[in-house]
């Protein structure tokens, strides 16, 4: 299976099946709201890595899920919609979309651009990019060797830390939840306190920051989670 999950988010069934029934061939793994405000609790609940939004949906416009998402992460977005005029696209875009399909519209075609835009979003995940480097040399993260330096140093981070700072690079711009965190960086069978991750955060921080109290790598979205912000 794919390690990227992708929203789509559809509320014509024969639409919202076809969709999946694509990104299925290309295993990615896929979830499905019918309405804005579904749409919104699974965004918040699982690591999303593209979301695929119809603009005219029940409970809740995609123009209005689009905003309140982008107000906390930059997880790529593709709106699918049958409003076809420039400025109806150009509102897209301006509020946070990445492209814009409309309907009818080619299967094969918004396959292409899903990869495309997954490609240019998380270059990482691509296997030659095992090395990472931020901020000319400050920051580099062998992922292959779970090896950190700082300025050239080594720092030691333990497995834990090491799992929750590659879990955020993996998720470059994206607000993760406690919750989130501890499900991509520890797993499902967990059974520690969400205020953990917390700690970790705090830890990594007092390694990989100038100032761990102004950080710049690991920053914290008051209410919603933490993101990376080195990119």
């Amino acid at each position: 299976m794919n390690e990227f999950k992708i929203l789509v988010v559809e509320d014509e069934k024969n639409i919202s099946d076809l969709v999946v029934q694509y990104l299925l061939r290309e295993n990615y793994q896929t979830f499905v709201a019918y309405d804005g405000e579904e749409a919104l609790e699974i965004f918040n609940k699982t690591t999303i890595h593209l979301i695929i939004l119809d603009l005219m949906l029940p409970k809740l416009s995609g123009e209005e899920v689009c905003v309140r998402i982008r107000a906390k992460s930059d997880v790529p977005i593709i709106m699918l919609t049958a409003k076809a005029h420039e400025y109806d696209k150009i509102e897209g875009l301006d509020i946070g979309a990445d492209d814009y399909v409309t309907k009818p519209f080619s299967p094969r075609e918004l396959m292409g651009r899903v990869k495309a835009l997954l490609r240019r979003s998380y270059r990482m995940s691509d296997p030659l990019a095992q090395k990472l480097i931020f901020q000319g040399g400050d920051l580099e993260v062998d992922i292959n060797k779970m090896l950190v330096k700082k300025k050239g140093i080594t720092v030691p981070l333990t497995v834990n830390e090491f799992k929750v700072l590659t879990s955020l690079l993996a998720n470059p711009g994206q607000v993760l939840s406690r919750d989130q965190l501890i499900q991509a960086a520890l797993g499902h069978d967990y059974d520690g306190y969400d205020r953990t991750i917390d700690t970790y955060i705090k830890n990594i921080r007092q390694k990989i920051e100038d100032n761990s109290k102004e950080p710049k790598y690991i920053i914290t979205v008051y209410g919603a989670g933490y993101k990376f912000g080195g990119m």
